[in-house]
């Protein structure tokens, strides 16, 4: 699992996370997992796993910390 921050949040249902390596991540509100995408914050800490995808890296399982 990776860990990173919630860069920016949409209100079409999908957002980006910084990771700590410092690229961003796509992440689709179907991905959270233990939580709603409505309760994530921007600056919130978070982990996931990185996947790739023809759009390039996305991330499954977005958890809080």
């Amino acid at each position: 699992m990776s860990e990173g921050t919630i860069k920016r949040k949409t209100d079409r249902g999908f957002g980006f996370i910084r990771t700590n390596r410092g690229n961003d991540v796509y992440f689709h509100m179907t991905a959270v997992d233990g939580t709603t995408f409505e309760l994530l914050q921007e600056g919130q800490r978070v982990s996931f796993e990185e996947t790739k995808s023809d759009r390039g890296p996305r991330a499954e399982k977005v958890r809080p910390l």
